[in-house]
């Protein structure tokens, strides 16, 4: 019996010594980002520095810091073909999120939240939008309003299909007094309306 046990083992070892390296947690050293596929060294457990590739979801792409956490896979347990399944860092992960709530973050707090019931964006220094053309709807659902808190800055024409209005007043309002208005005359009563109205 004990002989069929060692012949197990001395069968099955090579197995389970693959198995186990398998799957390992790491922590990144280098990022190599010049690549197609990203390139990352990280320190497995034990101190083994190892480069792998990285796989990231479509259309979304980071370049993480020295430090984060890795989960490393062996590919067909051989330790020469690494791939990075994940790669998480404890130090800068946005918390308290709500239950289906999904976030955009930096260590710099830059952070887009896709929240319950609205989606928001925080830029620690500035906000760039570059587009041919900007469409910006804001539904009556609430009150149907775009709020800007701060000066605009306007690099051409402002078309308005309605009214224009400030605290005071609103260019309707300009126009109507414009137009209307009169002036005492030099030898009395008043001068007509102005000849040419404010359209």
């Amino acid at each position: 019996m004990a002989d069929q046990r060692r012949t197990w083992q001395r069968l099955m070892g090579p197995v389970w010594r693959r198995i186990r390296l398998l799957v390992s947690r790491g922590v990144l050293k280098l990022v190599d980002d010049s690549l197609k596929l990203q390139g990352v060294q990280v320190s497995l457990l034990g101190g083994e520095p190892a480069w792998a590739e990285r796989f990231q979801d479509y259309g979304f792409t980071a370049h993480p810091h020295p430090g984060a956490e890795a989960i490393v896979a062996a590919v067909g347990g051989a330790r020469a073909h690494l791939v990075a399944l994940a790669i998480d860092d404890r130090r800068y992960r946005l918390k308290q999120l709500a239950q289906g709530e999904v976030a955009m973050y930096d260590d710099l707090g830059n952070v887009i939240v896709f929240k319950r019931d609205k989606i928001q964006v925080q830029a620690v220094q500035h906000l760039e939008v570059t587009a041919p053309t900007c469409h910006i709807t804001a539904t009556t659902t609430h009150d149907g309003n775009v709020t800007i808190n701060g000066n605009v800055v306007v690099d051409g024409n402002i078309n308005a299909t309605g009214d224009i209005t400030d605290g005071v007043g609103s260019m309707q309002g300009i126009r109507d007094t414009y137009n209307g208005h009169n002036h005492p005359g030099d030898s009395g009563g008043t001068t007509g309306k102005p000849n040419q109205g404010m359209n």
